[in-house]
């Protein structure tokens, strides 16, 4: 196998998942949050509890930045800080029940685009992808975890 023409083929994928990832989550954000801080809510959502330092380094903000995007957020009540209990210096971070509100109705809206993209494939076809995404997250993607 060339190895060379197969990460050829993944920067090609990764570039189709940046651009379909777009097309899917196009116009979902609320007006009164910008796009980073819609991109921060969207990993709390998926990851939470995170840390501050997990956030920055997801996100490639700075550790100031995200403090002060996640002071925005926190005002606006869409998410919330809470102590650790065995570790009180130790701050996790999670969505608020407005947050998961707004973040469950902007993946409503994402997966009704994904099921209209996927509507034609067939039952055998959703199968391989299935199988697919399978092993492209455990040996690729969770590979470095």
């Amino acid at each position: 196998m060339d190895k060379e023409a197969l990460f050829q083929q993944f920067v090609n994928f990764t570039t189709s998942v940046h651009e379909v990832t777009f097309e899917l989550t196009k116009d979902v954000k609320p007006e009164d949050i910008t796009p980073l801080q819609y991109s921060i809510l969207e990993y709390i959502a998926v990851s939470q509890p995170v840390t501050l330092s997990q956030i920055s380094e997801c996100k490639h903000i700075s550790m100031p930045n995200t403090s002060r995007e996640l002071k925005k957020l926190t005002d606006k009540q869409l998410c919330e800080k809470f102590e650790v209990p065995d570790d009180r210096r130790k701050q996790l971070i999670r969505l608020s029940e407005s947050g998961q509100t707004m973040m469950n109705t902007a993946f409503e809206q994402i997966g009704a685009r994904f099921l209209e993209r996927i509507k034609d494939v067939s039952s055998e076809e959703l199968q391989d992808i299935q199988h697919a995404l399978n092993i492209l997250q455990s040996k690729v993607f969770n590979g470095s975890k």
